[in-house]
C-alpha cells in the first residue's frame, strides 16, 4: 500500500527557511517522478515542484523558482523540499505526491505558516 508522510512544516518569519521531508513506502520510489503541491485553505491546489526518478530533471512554479529546491534520496525513499526566503504567500498545506503532471498517491500534508 502506497504511503507518503510529510514532515518539517511549521511557523517561520518571512525570509526564513524550512526543509520539508516526505517519507514513502509501498511502491518503488526510485522509478517514480515525485512532486510537491500546496493548497491554501479555500483555494485550489498549486503545483510547486517536480523531480524525475533520477533526480536530474526538475521543474518549479514561477512563484518559487530560485527560492525552493526539490531533491530526493532514492536509497531512503525520501523526497525533500528546501524552502528559502519564505514569503507570506507561501503559507499553505504542502503535500508530496507521486507523478509529475498528474498525481497518484498523496500524503496527509504538512502546514507551513509564514508570518510577515
Amino acid at each position: 500500500q502506497t504511503q507518503l508522510t510529510e514532515s518539517g512544516g511549521g511557523s517561520v518569519q518571512a525570509g526564513g527557511s524550512l526543509r520539508l521531508s516526505c517519507a514513502t513506502c509501498g511502491f518503488q520510489f526510485s522509478t517514480f517522478s515525485m512532486s510537491w503541491v500546496r493548497q491554501v485553505p479555500g483555494k485550489g491546489l498549486e503545483w510547486v515542484s517536480s523531480l524525475n526518478p533520477g533526480g536530474d530533471s526538475t521543474g518549479y512554479a514561477d512563484s518559487v523558482k530560485g527560492r525552493f529546491t526539490i531533491s530526493r534520496d532514492n536509497a531512503k525513499s525520501k523526497l525533500y523540499l528546501q524552502m528559502n526566503t519564505l514569503k507570506s504567500e507561501d503559507t499553505a498545506i504542502y503535500y508530496c505526491a507521486t507523478g509529475w503532471s498528474s498525481f497518484g498517491g498523496w500524503g496527509q500534508g504538512t502546514q507551513v505558516t509564514v508570518s510577515s
